[in-house]
């Protein structure tokens, strides 16, 4: 018996020291301009779909980082963003970091062609009557939550980026060695 709870002792040492590790990690890694360190609390929900139908709920995403990233085409930054998220959607394919777009309010004959315009590869889901933005209240558009792999927001992004930077990559990339 006592074997069995020195073993315990052992493990549950060894998950704390892991964790503090990690959450250190996070806390250690240099966080480029732009990107506030936000609050750790738990991500709202999110059910969408996207523009051929198929059904997004970010509770798929559990165990990775989430890259959740609201736009719409009349948005300026957004216009110049999101060729810059499309250059990197390639290097993420398969990794711990999904990469999700939502368009607000907007209807889908004019978020298709303007991605077919500005964006041909990527793919967004459909907020058209704008609920599921208002439940994440970004303070305006291109707005960006990096979400952990415990579904907590941990990172906000208000503006437009240079995604594709040496800079923000590589926060990204150290992002996904971390939790």
């Amino acid at each position: 018996m006592q074997k069995i709870i020195k073993t315990i002792g052992v493990l549950v040492n060894i998950i704390i020291i892991n964790t503090l590790l990690l959450n250190t990690a996070v806390a250690e890694l240099p966080v480029p301009k732009g990107i506030l360190v936000w609050t750790e609390k738990d991500a709202p929900s999110l059910v969408l779909k996207d523009l051929d139908g198929q059904v997004y709920d970010i509770r798929q995403s559990k165990g990775k980082w989430v890259f959740m990233h609201f736009w719409a085409s009349w948005c300026g930054p957004c216009r110049k963003e999101l060729p810059l998220i499309d250059a990197i959607v390639p290097l993420f394919k398969d990794s711990r970091m999904d990469i999700i777009l939502v368009n607000t309010s907007e209807d889908e004959d004019t978020v298709f062609s303007f991605l077919g315009d500005v964006a041909p590869e990527l793919t967004t889901l459909m907020d058209s009557d704008g609920k599921v933005t208002a439940n994440w209240k970004p303070r305006g558009l291109p707005s960006t939550y990096l979400v952990s792999p415990d579904g907590k927001l941990a990172y906000v992004v208000l503006g437009g980026r240079a995604w594709n930077q040496p800079v923000y990559l590589k926060f990204l990339q150290g992002l996904m060695k971390t939790r």
